[in-house]
């Protein structure tokens, strides 16, 4: 797969999974899944990531990935596919998936941060509030 850079690396070794890193070095989301597009000479290039539970639950097999497609249809009816960050927003790609501009990524991970996590006590840092 070519990167914007004309770069070739393995998706899933270099981008699966990953952390995405916004510029402030805050942790945004991870990687859940790729979109991949062709060029005019019909060479497949990774044109965006895609991140939250519609992308995970895609990648999962079987019942499991099912309702987890599901339950992000249910809980978030507004936005009816996987959050998609364009390949171009991408910086650098080494531990992390490194991000030139900073995003929101709605959906379940903010959710999750928000409403569970985010009221564990001790789980917010002070550059969080």
């Amino acid at each position: 797969m070519n990167g914007s850079a004309g770069r070739t690396l393995d998706a899933h070794l270099s981008l699966l999974d990953r952390q995405v890193v916004d510029p402030d070095g805050r942790m945004v989301c991870k990687v859940d899944d790729v979109e991949l597009a062709y060029d005019d000479e019909g060479r497949p290039y990774c044109a965006a990531i895609l991140v939250g539970p519609a992308a995970l639950g895609s990648r999962i097999n079987g019942r499991l990935g099912r309702a987890i497609v599901r339950l992000q249809r249910r809980w978030h009816r507004s936005q009816v596919g996987p959050y998609r960050i364009g390949f171009d927003q991408v910086g650098e790609i080494d531990s992390a998936v490194r991000l030139v501009s900073r995003v929101h990524v709605p959906g379940l991970e903010g959710w999750l941060r928000e409403h569970i996590i985010g009221r564990i006590p001790g789980a917010r840092h002070d550059s969080d509030e």
